[in-house]
This record gives C-alpha cells, structure tokens and sequence, in this order.
C-alpha cells in the first residue's frame, strides 16, 4: 500500500543512461576494441536500457517536471559544490570511488538535490495540520478495504456495503488487491506512516463502523471501513513526534505536487517498454484524462 516519495537523489543510472544517449555522439561510436569484437555505444545503451532503462525514464521524468517549476542558479550549484567537496577534504576521491560515481555525476546530482530540495521547502503545513497530525500518530486503527480500478465500481461495492452486503465476500470478489483473496480486504492494526497518503487521511477520520466515500490513490479507488481504533505505544516525546508529523506531512504535500507538475506536463510516453514508468504517480484513469 506504501509509495515512496521520490528520494532527494537520483540515481546514477539516470545520468549514466542519458551520457550514452548524447544526441552529439554517433551511435555507431567505438568505445571498447578486443578480438572478441568491438562494443559501440548504442551496444552500451541497449544494455543499459534493458537493465535499468524503466527506472532512468520514471527518474527523468520526474526530474524534469519539478525543473518545470523550481530551479537554482548555477552560482548557487557552484558554492554548494564547493562546499560539500570541503566537508569531504581530502577524502572526496575515496568517497567517489566508494559511491561509484565520478566527479561529473557527483556535481550534477548536487544540482538535483538542490531542485528538489527547493520544491520541498516551498511546501507549506499548517498548525492545525501538525495538530491533527500529532492526534493520529497516537493512536492506531484497524481497517479493511476493497481496492478497485474506477469510481463507478468503487460506488457500486458501497452501496452494496451500504445495503448489508458481506465485506469479505465483496472483497473477494471485486478487489484488485491480490491478497484480499486471502485477507478479504483486512489490512489489521496500522499507525500513521503506513499508507499513501489519500488512503491515510480518509482512514483515519472515519468513525467505528464508518464506511467512506470511494477513496481514488495512486492504486485505484478504495472503499475503507474503519473496524476500530486503540491509543498506540508511543516513545517519542510530543516534540519529537511533531518533528516527525511535520516531516510526514511535508513528504506527502511533495507528493501531491509532484503529481500536480506531472499531469501538467502533458507526457506522452512513446515507447512501449517504458508505458509503464508513472504508473506509481499517476492512475491509468488520470492518463486517459491527460490525454483527452
């Protein structure tokens, strides 16, 4: 159920991949000679591609649609370049070959975390969202769901709910999550930080017994009932917890932009191999809509 906020990195592969599809380069280049035959760069991009090529395109796409919005002047990049170098001192060159990466990759994904860095701190939360915020990390609720792939059938197991239907066998028999064949749906006792974020914030203000409106994610549309709720063990001090809330919070709201720079961008991903890249951002729903 979990995605992942895209990490304030890039991959090496992304800047590996893009250096062998230099459009100033001939494919046809030589980079390596042997008896055995020689290997030209359009053999190391194919390889490439084939190995981490989906991975490269969802992270270049990414990249470009924040650049669409935040940047930073190269002055900027440069005082940040040098200045991390120096934390590094005169182990710079081992912390390179331990990341394996080279000086070149390590300056531009510099820039990349400065970028996004700057999208982040644009975000603003509130208090009264903090507030709430820290009122659901103590506590824990048990829920189930019946995961679908468009609103209209996600309205229709409702109603079927609302009218006395059984949960497990609604589940079972609508739900896209392959486990609710198993689970009928029960996702059991979970906290906050365990869900994306549309599902999180429907969940938890459910009342007990409560059945929610269809609930659209990036997995489909989801139909939540809210079994019951339990006071969590919690070790971190309220100060502590803010900090995390306010993190969590921040990450999710990244999130959402980020989807919101997406769907802005009008991408048409031409490929076949590659249709898949945005699938963990953006629903085959919202595609379709894109495109109309």
């Amino acid at each position: 159920m979990k995605k992942t906020v895209l990490a304030l990195t890039m991959a090496a592969s992304v800047l590996a991949l893009s250096a062998c599809s230099d459009k100033n380069s001939a494919d046809d280049e030589v980079l390596v000679t042997s008896k055995a035959g020689d290997i030209t760069k359009a053999d190391l991009y194919d390889e490439m591609k084939d190995a981490i090529g989906l991975q490269v395109v969802e992270n270049l796409i990414l990249q470009q649609a924040i650049e669409s919005e935040f940047s930073v002047s190269d002055k900027e990049v440069e005082e940040e370049i040098k200045k991390q170098k120096e934390q590094y001192g005169d182990s710079f060159e081992m912390y390179l070959a331990q990341s394996g990466m080279t000086e070149k990759f390590f300056e531009k994904n510099v820039k990349s975390q400065m970028i996004q860095t700057k999208m982040l701190d644009s975000l603003e939360v509130t208090d009264e969202e903090i507030k709430a915020g820290l009122a659901n990390a103590k506590k824990e609720i048990h829920a189930r769901h019946i995961l679908v792939e468009d609103e209209k059938t996600a309205k229709e197991v409702r109603k079927k709910l609302e009218e006395g239907g059984d949960f497990e066998k609604l589940a079972k028999e609508y739900s896209t999550e392959p486990a609710a064949q198993d689970t009928g749906g029960d996702l059991g006792w979970f906290g906050t930080g365990r869900m994306v974020p549309e599902f999180e914030k429907a969940a938890f203000a459910l009342k007990k017994g409560e059945i929610s409106e269809p609930v659209k994610s990036s997995f489909g549309y989801h139909v939540i009932e809210l079994l019951d709720t339990r006071e969590a063990e919690v070790e971190a001090t309220d100060e502590e917890l803010k900090a995390t809330v306010e993190d969590n919070l921040k990450r999710a709201k990244f999130e959402e932009k980020l989807i919101s720079l997406l769907k802005d961008s009008n991408i048409d991903i031409k490929a076949d191999e590659f249709k898949s890249a945005l699938e963990d951002y953006l629903p085959k729903a919202d595609k379709k809509a894109d495109k109309e």
